[in-house]
């Protein structure tokens, strides 16, 4: 294996783990974040009152707790990442990647990017289901248009993990950001200065994955001794993959999360 493939393994899937009794949930959490988890509930309150109730109990709780856990980390308070409900939706999230690896080609394009737009981070979307944390969120890149990083058309991201085959429920949110972070910098992302804009869309996106999820079901039983991806694909680390690996340019990246 490359040495350079070692380098994200540390980037270790977190499981879900018991809170101390002692603690409140929402200790560590600042005001401001304090007012949006408030202001869901009130939502959520006069949903279940107007009859209009969406999504369902368990991803609700998950989410919820996923915001919580997001608001106290400390990659988050250090302005890593930033999260955005998208009209104050649960099931609707924005993520401004804030910061990559100062070393990269990506970091140096983000800084460019700043001076002649205003803007200095990658836009994510991820939008949640209500079989959530059972299924994987749906990740797209939603600005600026990138080339490499494993980016497809539309802004869909070509990762193991966000694919039914190699999502676990037991995937923190903030493990799976920090890992798209990572994998742009592995896939040697570039900002695309001048490219249309509108090429990005949440329907090519879809549409993206919907052909990636394909041929991930067509090959993944045929790729069991070893890919058939014809070496474009990053190399894994041991015992991460468990040989479902056969899209080019398609980030399996070395994950554990603990028992599955």
């Amino acid at each position: 294996m490359p040495e350079d493939t070692e380098d994200l393994d540390h980037y270790e899937m977190k499981e879900e783990e018991p809170v101390d009794g002692k603690k409140t949930e929402d200790d560590g959490i600042g005001k401001e974040n304090l007012a949006i988890l408030e202001k869901i509930k009130q939502n959520q309150r006069q949903d279940y009152l107007n009859g209009a109730v969406s999504g369902s109990v368990q991803a609700t709780d998950r989410l919820m707790k996923e915001l919580r856990d997001i608001y106290r980390s400390p990659s988050f308070k250090g302005g890593n990442y930033a999260v955005e409900l998208v009209s104050d939706s649960l099931y609707d999230w924005n993520v401004k990647l804030l910061k990559v690896d100062e070393d990269s080609a990506l970091h140096n394009d983000l800084q460019i990017l700043k001076e002649k737009e205003g803007m200095d981070f990658i836009l994510l979307n991820f939008s949640f289901k209500d079989n959530f944390p059972f299924d994987p969120p749906f990740v797209r890149v939603v600005s600026p248009v990138l080339s490499g990083g494993y980016v497809l058309g539309g802004g869909a991201i070509c990762m193991e993990l966000l694919t039914k085959q190699g999502w676990s429920s037991a995937y923190s949110i903030e493990s799976v950001i920090m890992q798209i972070s990572a994998t742009l910098v592995k896939g040697k992302a570039r900002v695309q200065f001048g490219a249309n804009k509108n090429q990005y869309s949440l329907t090519r996106a879809q549409q993206s994955y919907k052909s990636l999820v394909q041929i991930h079901e067509k090959n993944g039983k045929a790729s069991r001794g070893g890919g058939v991806c014809g070496g474009v694909c990053p190399p894994l680390p041991r015992g991460s993959c468990r040989g479902q690996h056969v899209e080019p340019g398609c980030a399996h990246l070395g994950i554990t999360a603990g028992e599955q």
